[in-house]
């Protein structure tokens, strides 16, 4: 088997727990901002590492004065916003385990998360949140307490605890060890139904304490290091940075609405971003689109080719003089106004949960902008490998954090053991046996190291097609450039046991409409309409024909079919995370794949390549 270790940095402390991360930061920083909160004129008013502290400990006082006990798990509800880690530290604190639920949840997913996981309470943020948890309430009697935040209930909660001693607060925040429970996250569903995973307080501590040393320049810099968080704190991914940025003092400000994301970067100004490879997508194809409608999308173009170009030859340790001078150029053309649009100081971006892809890696670290990818799962806390600022490849998803270690089975599945693995799943010992071989976790996706450790994330083991032909398919490799195309929405590459590789496709509601209107055709169509628009198609066909390019010719799109929907969270097709259930899909659009395997020639819809 080939292994990679890296060894950890700061050594292990079986007594620390997440609430320590906390204290040790007030003590070495009390007055210096650890948030920011939005104000009503589109500001941001700070919140010192001290303030949050104090807030920390009366709503632990408060929680302890309702009754909860250590130990005992509390629900959380709520979409990404200061209140959220408010909530996560005073629970600690309080010696209790936080189990976060979606803010997108149905009923049904709440019953589950609440009664799988025995919670005797839970936090919801709107009335929304309530009356979906409300239509479940009467089947989760253990349930005692619900409280609401937007009606205030947080600030009633601190207000009741005003009786309870500090050093009951010290005695609640010191029981739990590092090798005890911290939080039970439950996985997204994508293969069935969701899983707890036990994090322990040694995953959070001791990963925090070691990433921080290894991405010191991302959260350690000299100005002051700050971030908006957008993506859900329900998601390990979030969670965990958040957790991090407590350790290292790293200020942050919430945006959950990504419509108003811009103006809260412009005005924050960040010095590193933490998204989904989506995000970055969005980011490049309304810019392309935005520079279309002004008449400028040749010029645009030839930009990014340039920045492309640019950040291979920079990677390679050499630049042409003529090279240069083009993204000079474009640089004060085009890349400065991007650069802007981010708030102006972000250094670096944080990656995960899908494969970026070389070209838009290379795109923004023309831009100045380097994109650290990283892999990881809920069952590893998040991050098992990263891009460093010191030692990172395009392309790739960097190599073992400190205090992780990787290696490839025969069949190329990546396991993980080190201080980021979960402890089990939650009251299911024969999934905890079935993940684990000995120490190390079995994640489930197939990967590659080259000579230095660098890993590439090349599918996933469950998801491999393998066609009637006895070729091998993984589905990312052709899903993810299609995917980077402004018109495609998403898109599901089918064909296990078939002749051939096939592909659903679904359009971008927010894209087509621009689109549609740069190319000459009507903006108002619906996307039944686009569905079947010659252009559209056409369009579509594009995409998957550069997809075929990067394949053999036995692994490439022959068939595709244009969904007139979308694929969404709330249609039960998308995680929260925005990746695919592709067992779902496979199963509700049985008809639709059907039908591209039956009665036409596999030359219908193929691409011009076959």
């Amino acid at each position: 088997m080939t292994e990679f270790a890296t060894p950890a940095v700061v050594a292990a402390d079986p007594h620390a727990n997440t609430t320590d991360l906390l204290v040790e930061r007030v003590r070495a920083t009390p007055d210096a901002a650890l948030f920011s909160l939005p104000t009503a004129d589109g500001g941001w008013s700070p919140v010192t590492a001290k303030e949050f502290h104090a807030q920390v400990i009366a709503l632990a006082k408060g929680l302890a004065a309702a009754g909860i006990q250590p130990g005992d798990k509390i629900g959380l509800m709520c979409k990404t916003r200061y209140e959220w880690t408010l909530i996560d530290f005073a629970v600690w604190f309080a010696g209790a385990v936080l189990v976060p639920v979606y803010e997108t949840s149905s009923p049904a997913q709440v019953r589950w998360n609440l009664s799988d996981s025995g919670a005797i309470a839970i936090i919801v943020e709107t009335p929304d949140h309530f009356s979906r948890f409300d239509e479940v309430h009467p089947d989760l009697p253990a349930v005692q307490h619900v409280w609401q935040i937007d009606l205030g209930d947080l600030d009633k909660l601190a207000a009741s605890g005003a009786s309870v001693s500090d050093e009951e607060i010290e005695r609640r925040r010191t029981i739990a060890n590092a090798d005890d429970i911290a939080t039970l996250i439950y996985t997204s569903g994508s293969t069935g139904k969701p899983k707890g995973c036990v994090l322990t307080h040694a995953n959070f501590v001791e990963l925090s304490r070691n990433s921080a040393v290894a991405l010191d320049e991302v959260v350690l810099d000299p100005n002051g290091a700050s971030t908006v968080l957008f993506i859900t704190l329900a998601h390990v991914f979030a969670r965990f940075i958040a957790v991090l940025c407590v350790h290292a003092g790293v200020r942050v400000g919430h945006q959950p609405d990504t419509k108003q994301l811009l103006p809260a970067l412009s005005s924050f100004k960040p010095t590193f971003l933490l998204a989904v490879p989506r995000v970055f997508e969005k980011v490049y194809n309304v810019s392309e689109q935005k520079a279309e409608t002004g008449g400028k999308g040749k010029i645009f173009r030839a930009a990014a080719e340039t920045a492309v170009a640019y950040s291979t030859a920079l990677e390679q340790g050499s630049v042409p003089f003529g090279l240069k001078l083009r993204f000079r150029l474009f640089d004060a053309l085009v890349f400065k106004k991007l650069r802007a649009a981010l708030g102006g100081n972000v250094k670096y971006a944080v990656s995960g949960s899908a494969p970026l892809g070389a070209r838009l890696g290379h795109f923004y670290h023309a831009l100045g902008i380097a994109i650290l990818e990283g892999y990881g799962l809920t069952e590893t806390t998040a991050p098992a490998t990263v891009n460093l600022p010191t030692r990172s490849k395009i392309g790739t998803v960097g190599p073992a954090l400190p205090g992780v270690a990787l290696r490839l089975a025969d069949d190329g599945e990546i396991q993980v053991k080190g201080v980021n693995v979960f402890k089990e799943y939650w009251k299911n010992p024969e999934a905890t046996a079935e993940a684990f071989d000995g120490e190390w976790f079995k994640t489930g996706d197939i990967g590659s190291f080259d000579d230095e450790g660098f890993l590439t994330i090349t599918g996933r083991k469950k998801e491999i097609i393998v066609t009637a032909g006895g070729k091998n398919v993984a589905p990312a490799a052709l899903e993810d450039p299609i995917r980077a195309n402004p018109l495609v929405g998403q898109v599901v590459v089918v064909g296990d046991k078939k002749p051939f590789i096939s592909a659903l496709v679904t359009l971008d509601p927010e894209m087509l409409p621009v689109w549609l209107n740069n190319n000459g055709e009507d903006a108002g169509m619906s996307l039944d309409e686009a569905a079947a628009n010659e252009a559209v198609r056409a369009e579509v066909q594009r995409a998957i024909d550069a997809a075929n390019e990067l394949v053999s010719r036995a692994e490439s799109i022959r068939k595709f079919t244009v969904l007139p929907l979308e694929l969404t969270e709330a249609s039960g097709h998308l995680t929260p995370k925005l990746s695919i259930k592709r067992n779902v899909i496979l199963e509700d659009f049985a008809g639709e794949i059907e039908a591209m395997y039956s009665g036409a020639p596999a030359t219908e819809g193929m691409s011009a390549i076959s």
